[in-house]
This record gives structure tokens, C-alpha cells and sequence, in this order.
């Protein structure tokens, strides 16, 4: 049997899973990384992207986050997100749309002196990361 630990998904708007897992992936703000029982301490920035967990048991769960923090501590792991989405309940069509529009404003830039362009960086980032959870789930060709 594995050795399991302790994780908790949160975001502003509630605990989006809390329990035992096997492993965990994360993208964070230096590549995406993984965490195994007994992982050495950690406090690391997390970007656009996702977590990836495999429950005690061995079943697998994807949760899409737009960016925050990961803290590993002994036998226990906390995702404090700015947002997060299970990626079964992620929009293909509203990803798709969103980064349209962002790419749209990026390109016009030059004609459109109103344009804040982290903010618009930050949607598209968001845009991106969403498309590549939902492939990721086969959600999509």
C-alpha cells in the first residue's frame, strides 16, 4: 500500500478537495513539480495550470488553478489558489472565447492605448493553462 498525506485544494471560494492522496503534481512558478510522502518542506508560488492528484487508492483527480500558493509541510500539503476548477466543470467553448479576446487585445494594442497589458497577459495565461487542463482530461480532440 502507498504511503499517503494529507491535501488541501482551497480557493477564495471553498474547499475544492480536502484529503488523502498518493502524489500530487503542481505547476509551479518554476516548472511543474511533484509531491510524494516524506517531501522535504516547501513554500513555492503556483501559476495558471493545474493539480494533479492521485487519491489514496490510486484514483486520479485534475483541478484547474489560476495561481497562488503551494505549502508542503510534513504529512500534509495546502493549495491556497486564487481560483480554482475541477476540470470536469471547465468550459471548452468559454476558454476558447477568452483567449480569443485576449490574443484580440494584444494584437491591437498599438491602436488601443487603454489596454492593461498584465491584466490582458494574465487572462490569456489563464486562457492557456484552461485549454491545456481540458486536453490534458481528453476533454477535447
Amino acid at each position: 500500500m502507498a504511503m499517503t498525506f494529507d491535501l488541501n485544494v482551497v480557493s477564495a471560494e471553498g474547499v475544492l478537495f480536502s484529503g488523502r492522496v498518493e502524489s500530487v503534481q503542481i505547476t509551479g512558478s518554476d516548472g511543474e513539480f511533484g509531491i510524494l510522502a516524506g517531501h522535504t518542506p516547501l513554500l513555492t508560488g503556483i501559476v495558471p495550470g493545474m493539480v494533479r492528484l492521485v487519491k489514496q487508492y490510486g484514483e486520479e483527480e485534475v483541478i484547474f488553478v489560476s495561481g497562488g500558493t503551494c505549502e508542503v509541510q510534513p504529512g500534509e500539503v495546502t493549495v491556497l489558489a486564487d481560483t480554482a476548477i475541477r476540470a470536469e466543470d471547465l468550459d471548452l467553448a468559454k476558454a476558447q472565447e477568452a483567449k480569443r479576446q485576449a490574443e484580440e487585445l494584444l494584437n491591437n494594442s498599438a491602436t488601443n492605448q487603454d489596454v492593461d497589458y498584465v491584466q490582458v497577459a494574465v487572462q490569456l495565461a489563464d486562457a492557456i493553462a484552461q485549454l491545456r487542463v481540458l486536453k490534458l482530461v481528453k476533454k477535447f480532440n
